[in-house]
């Protein structure tokens, strides 16, 4: 929930995501990320996905031989990711939990957060609680390679824009407002699902973002005890640049800290 009371869960939207991000390259960027943690030493062992959504990520690495587990906050897009892991006879857990506040039983040896879930976290003081747990749950020296949607991409490219599409089982209407003061990015999400019976239920959700700068998430990061490592233009090993639209990140766990409430 974003501090103002707005909705920022996938509810209805999770019974078509798949349908409608048919066109995203996951085995491509499984692809990318796989080739990043094993520049950094892991190739195999037991990772974390934050923001898992419906696994497709989850499930590319697990098939590129990673113990996986994924958390979602949201109980139908990990509903979806169970029936697609059940249908693949993989072996991977998913938990239900906030990335604010995630637990795990252990420490694993990396963290993947991608698909810019962590724009979904529009306070730093909760990303900052969010590294913080990152670091406490890996394996020392463990790795955690994220990516973020930049100021640049809301301003310019998504920013008071409106993305709609049709399909015969089910059509949306995406219109985005941006706060260039406060860096939050409103999805009004108006969804339209086929019943059996021909006819079409409205549905409406509400997303928020939160438009991150490459220096807030490495202080950040320090703040949380994790060593910066890299930051690549996404799916490229090229610095960002100021259009870049997406940030892939690494970092690194280089020593425990207190955890916010912890005794």
């Amino acid at each position: 929930m974003d501090p103002s009371g707005r909705s920022c869960a996938y509810g209805s939207f999770a019974e078509v995501y798949d349908m409608f991000m048919d066109n995203i390259p996951y085995e491509k960027w499984a692809e990318y990320i796989c080739g990043i943690l094993r520049e950094q030493g892991i190739a195999k062992g037991l990772a974390l996905e934050l923001g898992c959504g419906t696994g497709s990520i989850t499930q590319l690495l697990a098939q590129a031989g990673y113990d996986m587990i994924g958390v979602d906050s949201s109980p139908e897009m990990l509903q979806a990711a169970v029936e697609k892991r059940d249908a693949a006879g993989l072996d991977i857990l998913y938990l239900l939990q906030d990335m604010r506040e995630f637990e795990l039983y252990g420490t694993v040896r990396a963290v993947v957060c991608v698909c810019d879930s962590l724009n979904y976290i529009t306070e730093p003081e909760d990303l900052l609680q969010t590294f913080l747990l990152v670091n406490n749950y890996l394996d020392p020296g463990g790795i955690f390679v994220f990516d973020f949607n930049t100021v640049y991409k809301y301003k310019e490219i998504l920013g008071d824009c409106t993305i709609a599409e049709d399909r015969e089982e089910a059509s949306f209407i995406w219109v985005n407002e941006y706060d260039h003061k406060e860096r939050i990015n409103v999805y009004q999400l108006t969804l339209f699902l086929r019943e059996a019976d021909g006819r079409y239920r409205k549905r409406e959700e509400l997303h928020c973002q939160k438009a991150y700068t490459l220096e807030e998430v490495e202080d950040l990061l320090k703040k949380a005890g994790l060593e910066f490592l890299a930051a690549y233009d996404a799916f490229t090993r090229r610095p960002p640049s100021p259009r870049s639209e997406r940030i892939y990140a690494v970092a690194r766990e280089s020593g425990k800290m207190a955890l916010k409430g912890a005794e």
